[in-house]
């Protein structure tokens, strides 16, 4: 058995891009910035960031169309996937992106649009199946356990 299993939480870098295939299928683009800090020895704060290229598909793509801005604070549970392509020059090149399959938008909606800050609204997660993925049904707990 293995795991690929990524959770982050982090901030959009630059707003969605989002394209329709011919199939109608939605799918959005977008980098997120995760930051960690730490004191270094001489004392100074010292502070890096990573950047995740973030896929999302379908109704989470349409989500992220509608509500995911620059800046917004988001936390993406998904899966890692690299792939590769040849750049104009031929030469092979690498990309490894996130696919979401739950995205949860933070903070309050006063921080991330700059409305009243007396409004504050959590969402709720979102999730949508993966397309190449089949649907598993959870068990309804009348199944005799193994243990």
């Amino acid at each position: 058995m293995s795991v690929n299993k990524v959770i982050l939480v982090g901030n959009v870098g630059k707003d969605p891009e989002v394209r329709h295939l011919d199939s109608g299928v939605a799918v959005a683009n977008f980098p997120l910035a995760t930051s960690e800090s730490y004191t270094a020895k001489n004392g100074e704060r010292v502070t890096t960031t990573e950047w995740h290229n973030i896929v999302l598909w379908r109704g989470l793509a349409d989500v992220a169309e509608k509500y995911v801005t620059k800046g917004r604070q988001l936390y993406i549970e998904g899966r890692i996937r690299t792939r590769s392509y040849d750049d104009k020059d031929g030469n092979k090149r690498y990309i490894t992106e996130i696919y979401g399959d739950t995205m949860q938008m933070l903070g309050t909606k006063a921080d991330n649009q700059g409305g009243d800050v007396q409004n504050k609204q959590q969402s709720s997660p979102i999730s949508t199946p993966a397309a190449s993925e089949p649907q598993i049904d959870e068990p309804s707990g009348d199944e005799d356990l193994p243990f």
